[in-house]
C-alpha cells in the first residue's frame, strides 16, 4: 500500500457538503483507505476570475491502487458530483476539485499525470492544510517538508502581498 495526499476544493453549491462527499464517495473506492481530512480553509480564488470563494482541504490516503487508476477514480468523482470541465482548459468554477498531491515518493511527467503535483509550493490553500495532517512529508524533488514550504511561501507572500490569506474554518461552519 501506498500512501497519498490529495487537495479538495469547491467553490459552487454547498462547499461542505461537496467536499465532504468527496472524501465519502473516495473512501467508498476498493484498494482505498481514508486515513485523515484535514479542516477546511477558506480563500480566494487564484489563477481564475470568479466572485465564489473557495473551500480546500487535504487528506490522507492509502491505496493497493496504480496512481492512474486513482486518479481515474478521482475523475468519475469530480463528475459525479456535478463537475464539468470546460473545453477552453481554463479553470473555471466547480462544484469539487481534486488533485492528487503525491502518490509516496513516485515522481511521474507524464502529460496526464504530473506527480508531486506541480502547484504544491506555491499555493497557501494547499500547503496550510497538508502541514496540518502531514507537515513533515518530504516533498520528493525538492527535499524540503511540507512545514518548510509553507514558511518559505509565507515569508515570499507576505513581501507581495500583505493582505494575502486563507482562513482556516470548521466544517460546521464552512458555508457561513
Amino acid at each position: 500500500m501506498v500512501t497519498a495526499y490529495i487537495g479538495l476544493g469547491s467553490n459552487l453549491g454547498n462547499r461542505r457538503e461537496n467536499l465532504l462527499e468527496a472524501w465519502s464517495r473516495l473512501g467508498e473506492i476498493r484498494g482505498v483507505e481514508l486515513l485523515v481530512l484535514s479542516s477546511p480553509y477558506r480563500s480566494e480564488p487564484v489563477g481564475m476570475e470568479s466572485t465564489n470563494r473557495f473551500i480546500n482541504a487535504a487528506g490522507s490516503l492509502r491505496s493497493t491502487l496504480q496512481p492512474q487508476e486513482f486518479l481515474s477514480e478521482m475523475l468519475l468523482v469530480e463528475t459525479g458530483l456535478g463537475r464539468k470541465r470546460g473545453l477552453k482548459n481554463k479553470p473555471e468554477d466547480r462544484t469539487v476539485d481534486l488533485d492528487l498531491l503525491y502518490w509516496g515518493t513516485m515522481i511521474c511527467r507524464e502529460p496526464k499525470m504530473v506527480l508531486p503535483h506541480p502547484e504544491i509550493a506555491n499555493r497557501l490553500f494547499v500547503l496550510l492544510p497538508l502541514v496540518e495532517i502531514g507537515p513533515e512529508f518530504l516533498h520528493p524533488v525538492f527535499k524540503k517538508t511540507s512545514e518548510e514550504m509553507l514558511q518559505e511561501l509565507m515569508a515570499k507572500q507576505l513581501k507581495k502581498d500583505p493582505g494575502a490569506q486563507v482562513e482556516k474554518t470548521s466544517w460546521t461552519t464552512v458555508d457561513r
